[in-house]
């Protein structure tokens, strides 16, 4: 019986799925797609906020702070962070499978899907270049290159090292 790890349609409608919803996305404008009303609702007590007024950085030229852009986009920037890491994640983790469970070699895997999801992570930004009201930033792409980085590290190890060791 094949493992469900060897499954590449699986992965490849997976890959597929997260490609049409980052195109989806990509079309949409900041005003569109914003969740400040509803973590305006969710989050009127504003939790953490004494605990987050020291946090300050720039990202893309810009500084993220309560101070510099609010409570609620400032909650807004870490999901909208996390969301980049997450589906990119996904997406190098998925074109990692479908290469592997073909080709059987780790490390030729790991540099096809990665470099794979980062080129679709420059066109993603691309998109958002020609939609109004967003913001491309190379900041982005290598955000989505470290989330599809980490998720085939992490599967080159399972396969390299603890899969070896469950037979």
């Amino acid at each position: 019986m094949k493992s469900k790890l060897s499954q590449p349609k699986v992965y490849t409608v997976i890959a597929m799925v997260i490609m049409v919803i980052l195109f989806y996305s990509s079309s949409k404008t900041y005003t569109e797609q914003s969740s400040v009303p509803f973590l305006q609702k969710w989050l009127a007590s504003e939790p953490f906020a004494s605990k987050l007024q020291n946090v300050a950085f720039y990202y893309g030229g810009s500084e993220v702070s309560i101070k510099a852009m609010g409570y609620f986009k400032f909650v807004e920037f870490f999901i909208r962070k996390a969301a980049h890491f997450l589906t990119f994640f996904i997406l190098g983790g998925s074109l990692f499978l479908i290469l592997h469970s073909k080709l059987k070699k780790s490390l030729f895997s790991l540099f096809f899907a990665w470099f794979s999801a980062t080129g679709y992570a420059a066109m993603d930004e691309f998109h958002q270049m020609l939609t109004g009201d967003r913001t491309p930033l190379f900041q982005d792409v290598m955000l989505d290159s470290i989330g599809a980085l980490t998720a085939c590290v992490m599967l080159v190890i399972y396969f390299e090292f603890g899969h070896k060791k469950s037979k």
